[in-house]
């Protein structure tokens, strides 16, 4: 069984349980008052190979009933194998770092071509200079700021095999599926509690971590 099948077929409870367990641990808020006051979660893999849409976006709420709900859909955390190798910048291509950012999201348009979160508050990256395919995360390199990391779709018609340029750094779907399900989602939560969001990363490892 995969990592990503493993996500998938934990009960509901027992991953919030996991989840509820991994935020107290380091202060992070989770959000359980309300309908649709959603927490948005990237889990990134451990694996320092970049290119590959192997994390999880996981989205969990109350629905209209007042039941928990865990949505998890594949993604990527990491930026893809063309800006590794083309950084943007010359202190390199930006990895989101691990952690809780608090209000740091609105749903806003994607380089001005679709509704996606876009980075309304810092963030932390690392920034990978060394041209490869291989994801440093060294924590001499990051820097605070705003970089224009969203959280978006790939390609516009189905889904995508490998990340390349659809990840500078960006919190990317790979099924344009998941990602309409994703903003039709945080468009219902805005409406009842505003226009901020807060997305929080962690590891594949807080996982067994806390086991």
């Amino acid at each position: 069984m995969s990592w990503y099948e493993y996500i998938m077929k934990l009960d509901n409870h027992i991953f919030i349980k996991l989840i509820r367990r991994i935020f107290q641990a380091r202060n992070y808020a989770f959000f359980d008052v309300g309908q649709f006051n959603v927490n948005i979660i990237g889990i990134r893999r451990d694996e320092d190979v970049g290119n590959k849409f192997d994390d999880v976006i996981v989205l969990i709420y109350k629905d209209r009933t007042g039941e928990w709900v865990v949505d998890s859909m594949p993604a990527t955390t990491d930026p893809g194998r063309y800006w590794l190798n083309n950084p943007m910048t010359p202190k390199g291509t930006a990895i989101l770092v691990p952690g809780q950012y608090r209000g740091a999201y609105t749903i806003g348009m994607h380089q001005g071509k679709y509704e996606a979160l876009v980075q309304a508050g810092p963030v932390q990256v690392y920034r990978d200079n060394n041209r490869d395919n291989i994801l440093n995360m060294d924590p001499q390199t990051i820097e605070k700021g705003i970089f224009g990391i969203n959280v978006h779709r790939s390609n516009p018609y189905s889904e995508s095999y490998a990340v390349e340029k659809y990840s500078a750094g960006c919190q990317v779907f790979k099924a344009v599926t998941d990602f309409n399900f994703f903003i039709k989602t945080v468009k219902t939560s805005a409406r009842s509690y505003g226009n901020r969001f807060t997305y929080t990363l962690i590891e594949e490892k807080d996982f067994f971590k806390i086991s």
